[in-house]
């Protein structure tokens, strides 16, 4: 039986944020090349600047999913029978959730330059992880497909 609200999403590194790294890469290795003048000064351009796209590639690889009966989030994964109340976080709610109010055994996937979040509760008595906070760049869609997954 197909799902009836899919949800996939990768938290992919956001172009503007490509740019300023480039930028650094290519100052670096222009400082290396002025100081170390000679036939292989290239070299620092040729390691740096695949450096940083690998770099910002991979961080860029966490995947969120709802899918199997299951919420995948890179390679972590929970039942949807063990989910809880879902809520989706306004900026400041997701700023506190990750600092005065943040709880340590909390299952946390952030990335700054995404705005959007949702909490999970983990509903699961065995398990000690209180909830999941989760950066999404839709976080109402995300919230959606979980609900209606455990619904289904």
């Amino acid at each position: 039986m197909a799902q009836p609200n899919p949800y996939r999403e990768r938290l992919t590194v956001a172009w503007w944020l490509w740019l300023p790294a480039v930028a650094i890469a290519v100052t670096l290795a222009a400082e290396v090349k002025l100081g170390a003048p000679g036939a292989a000064t290239w070299i620092a351009y040729l390691v740096l600047l695949p450096l940083t796209a690998v770099g910002l590639w991979r961080l860029g690889r966490i995947r969120v999913e709802v899918s199997n009966g299951e919420l995948r989030v890179d390679d972590a994964h929970i039942p949807l029978r063990y989910i809880g109340e879902v809520t989706t976080l306004t900026p400041d709610e997701k700023r506190d959730l990750l600092g005065p109010h943040a709880h340590p055994e909390a299952f946390v996937v952030q990335r700054p330059w995404i705005g959007g979040a949702v909490r999970v509760q983990v509903a699961d008595e065995a398990d000690p992880t209180p909830y999941w906070l989760i950066s999404t760049r839709r976080p109402e869609a995300l919230r959606s497909a979980l609900d209606d997954a455990r619904v289904g």
